[in-house]
């Protein structure tokens, strides 16, 4: 058995429905036990309801210590100016605890992202990235064996550094079946890289002992 986390910040929506669908995918790998969870909201409610922002969002507030509990982690985020959130940075940027120990060295790392156009998408992956490998972390992305990356049919989010949505310079485009579908895939990939992982881990426990 192994845990997967798939931690997200959302502000309209678009970030937590790819998170369902990348937690659809992890959790149909055998041995893989799967929870949701997003970051603490930095915006007031005042502020937060005059935007438009989604407040009625179900998954529960994860902590930063809770992170090392997990065999991996996958972030979504949506891009802000070609980076992370700040909700998304501020949660981060107080794992430096967990750094300090080693806590996260090993895990299994991925991210996915909401843009409006497109822009952006995989310069905040790679920032993501950089953060998750100063933290020790094996990085996994989405090989093109996901037949959905390869296909250019209409436009969508995605790419090998993780999946995405476009949400459309006024935010009112949801997730297209194909960014579904590569979300989903990424949560199986990951979830298969950390349950090979763990079985050679295991292994090799029982050869050395």
């Amino acid at each position: 058995m192994f845990k997967i986390l798939v931690l997200y910040y959302s502000t309209y929506g678009h970030v937590e429905t790819m998170a369902q669908a990348v937690a659809g995918g992890a959790a149909g790998v055998p041995g893989a036990t799967v929870v949701v969870k997003r970051v603490p909201e930095l915006m007031s409610e005042e502020v937060a309801r005059n935007v438009g922002a989604k407040l009625d969002q179900q998954a529960p507030i994860a902590t930063v210590s809770e992170l090392k509990e997990y065999d991996a982690i996958i972030f979504g985020t949506p891009t802000r100016f070609g980076n992370m959130a700040a909700q998304m940075r501020n949660f981060l940027d107080q794992a430096g605890g967990l750094w300090a120990q080693n806590a996260l060295v090993g895990k299994v790392g991925s991210a996915f992202v909401s843009t409006g156009t497109g822009a952006g998408n995989e310069t905040t992956l790679s920032s993501f990235h950089t953060t998750l490998f100063h933290c020790g972390m094996t990085v996994v992305g989405v090989p093109y064996t996901v037949a959905a990356l390869r296909n250019l049919d209409g436009a969508r989010g995605g790419s090998p550094l993780g999946a995405g949505t476009l949400a459309g310079p006024d935010g009112r485009r949801q997730p297209s079946p194909a960014e579904l579908e590569i979300a989903a895939a990424q949560g199986a990939h990951v979830a298969q890289v950390t349950r090979e992982l763990a079985l050679g881990r295991q292994a090799l426990g029982d050869a050395l002992s």
